[in-house]
């Protein structure tokens, strides 16, 4: 689906949206929303600045910790730099914690990183 094939060496600054995977994930028709939006880039021959990430790392930092404490466990995120299409995300699913980070940094490593175990 959405592939992590973004180089991590710049400082960028990443936007998201953070709820818990079951709103996300089960309750909202959200699939459909990634899915036409990354076919709609791959149309236009554009980057994918967008990923879902299953219990971010990110939102371990201390700078996310309140946002962190709003968000109900496991929790889901949409990181992208494209600031209006998190905006979009925000207002279609209202149910969501917004906010933004940059990254790489002493806290936030690796922007797309997970704490999910791997599936074996």
């Amino acid at each position: 689906m959405i592939t992590r094939d973004r180089k991590i060496d710049d400082m960028t600054t990443y936007y998201f949206v953070a709820a818990s995977q079951r709103f996300l994930l089960e309750e909202e028709p959200f699939d459909e929303v990634l899915q036409e939006r990354y076919r709609r880039y791959k149309s236009e021959e554009r980057e994918v600045d967008f990923w879902l990430i299953k219990q971010p790392a990110f939102l371990e930092a201390p700078e996310l910790a309140e946002i962190k404490a709003k968000c109900p466990q496991p929790s889901a995120a949409v990181v992208s730099t494209d600031k209006v299409f998190v905006t979009w995300l925000k207002l279609r699913l209202e149910y969501v914690a917004v906010g933004e980070f940059e990254a790489p940094s002493e806290s936030i490593p690796d922007p797309l990183a997970s704490l999910e175990a791997a599936a074996t």
